[in-house]
C-alpha cells in the first residue's frame, strides 16, 4: 500500500514538473505570437474597408515610402523638415511633439542616446552598483558642470528614472554592448552567458 502511494506521488510530481516545464517552454512563444498578432490586427483594422491583411501591407508600405523619401530625396527631406518646423513652433502641440520625437530619436534615430551603457555607483558602504545609460556627458548647459545624467531602466517594465551624478561615480560597461546591457537591466540581471559557470563566485567559494 505504501509503495503504491509512493509511486503515485512520484508520478504526480513528474506530471506537475512536466506541466510547469511545458508552460516555461510555450509561454514565451505564445506571448510573442500574441503580441505580433495584436500589432498586426491593430494596424490592419485602421482601414476596415480593405480585405484582411491588405490594410496592414498598405500602411506599412506608406510608412516605408515616407521614410525613404524623407531620407533619400532632397525634396522629401525639405517637406519633412518644413512639417517638423511647423510642429515644433505650434503653441501647445510643440511640447507633445518634441517630447515624443526626442524619445523615439533616443531609441531609433540617428542621435541615439541609449547606446552608452555605464555602471553607476549608488552606495559606497556597502558597495552597490546599478546599470544604466549615460544620456548627457556634461550638464554644464543646465548649471551642473562636471555632472552627467544617467537613465536607469526598471526591470520588467518600460519605465525608468534619470539621476544626475558626479562623473567619478560611473564607469563604462566593457563586457556588454548597449542591447545586451538593456536586456540585462530589464530582465533583472537573470540573462546568462556561455562563461557564466566560469565566473560563478558561489561555486568558486565551495
Amino acid at each position: 500500500m505504501q509503495r503504491n502511494i509512493f509511486v503515485m506521488r512520484k508520478i504526480s510530481s513528474l506530471v506537475v514538473r512536466s506541466f510547469l516545464q511545458g508552460l516555461l517552454i510555450l509561454s514565451p512563444i505564445a506571448v510573442t505570437a500574441y503580441l505580433i498578432y495584436a500589432v498586426f490586427d491593430s494596424i490592419d483594422t485602421l482601414i476596415p474597408s480593405l480585405p484582411r491583411g491588405l490594410g496592414f501591407l498598405l500602411i506599412v508600405g506608406v510608412i516605408t515610402l515616407i521614410g525613404y523619401l524623407g531620407t533619400r530625396l532632397f525634396i522629401g527631406r525639405m517637406v519633412i523638415d518644413a512639417f517638423d518646423y511647423l510642429m515644433q513652433n505650434t503653441p501647445g502641440i510643440k511640447y507633445i511633439y518634441t517630447s515624443i520625437k526626442d524619445v523615439l530619436d533616443s531609441f531609433m534615430g540617428d542621435k541615439k542616446r541609449f547606446n552608452t551603457p555605464v555602471w553607476i555607483c549608488t552606495s559606497r558602504d556597502p558597495e552597490m552598483w546599478r546599470i544604466g545609460f549615460m544620456t548627457q556627458k556634461d550638464l554644464a548647459f543646465v548649471g551642473m558642470a562636471g555632472k552627467v545624467s544617467v537613465y536607469l531602466p526598471h526591470s520588467y517594465a518600460i519605465s525608468g528614472w534619470v539621476v544626475v551624478v558626479d562623473a567619478s561615480n560611473i564607469k563604462p560597461v566593457t563586457k556588454m554592448n548597449a542591447a545586451e546591457a538593456m536586456k540585462f537591466a530589464v530582465s533583472g540581471g537573470i540573462t546568462s552567458s556561455v562563461e557564466e559557470d566560469k565566473h560563478d563566485l558561489f561555486k568558486q567559494s565551495h
